[in-house]
């Protein structure tokens, strides 16, 4: 398993620390923007990435990069929502979706104001459609990047952070323990599953505050 983890770390390691970067941040921006989030798998790229980094300076670059990317794709969103929003809503796609989806993040905006907008960047679907739905609604861009700046930020942080001092204490580890591989891959594993129990656990409470909603206004 050692050699596996030292030959996977070792070829990101072999992309160029400025092409890793900006891949992560293309990967973040695609992801994060008009319903290509549902697709693109951002959060993967980035954590790879983040798996070579072997510097602060490397990791600090990443991490700007990909929320850089992450406003950029966000705020594509939020203009296409304000320019072209209920054309793409009853598009092919946006038809695809479902329009239950689109009433949730409504509702979701409505109920919540700014918090739904820093939530909705760790929850699925929503992550994609929020931007979209805010920009329809004629909420303020600067309100709408004032709260989902520290989304990124702290979305980035957890990605990058772990997964980075996930490789830097393998490299450590790996000089003392045999089975250091493991360790490095179940720590990733714990990652993944961390973050998921999480985004499903603010998705059910969120869910139990949107379908409540209705009861309260009856």
């Amino acid at each position: 398993m050692n050699d596996f983890v030292q030959w996977a770390i070792e070829t990101v390691q072999s992309v160029d620390p400025v092409l890793r970067t900006v891949l992560a941040g293309v990967a973040i921006m695609l992801e994060t923007s008009i319903l290509i989030g549902l697709v693109v798998p951002g959060d993967t790229v980035v954590l790879v990435a983040a798996i070579g980094v072997t510097s602060w300076a490397e990791g600090i670059a990443l991490g700007l990069a990909v929320v850089v990317g992450a406003l950029i794709g966000e705020s594509l969103g939020f203009w296409l929502g304000r320019w072209a929003g209920p054309h793409i809503r009853s598009s092919w796609l946006g038809r695809r979706i479902g329009e239950q989806h689109w009433e949730r993040s409504e509702r979701y905006l409505r109920r919540r104001g700014g918090i739904a907008i820093f939530l909705s960047r760790f929850l699925p679907v929503l992550h994609s459609l929020v931007p979209l739905t805010v920009g329809m609604s004629g909420y303020a861009y600067r309100r709408f990047i004032a709260w989902t700046l520290p989304a990124c930020v702290v979305w980035t942080t957890i990605y990058v952070g772990l997964a980075a001092g996930a490789a830097g204490s393998y490299h450590q580890l790996s000089q003392r323990v045999h089975y250091a591989g493991y360790f490095f891959v179940g720590a990733i594993a714990v990652l993944l599953i961390a973050v998921l129990i999480v985004k499903k656990l603010i998705a059910r409470r969120e869910e139990r505050h949107m379908q409540d909603e209705p009861n309260r206004e009856a």
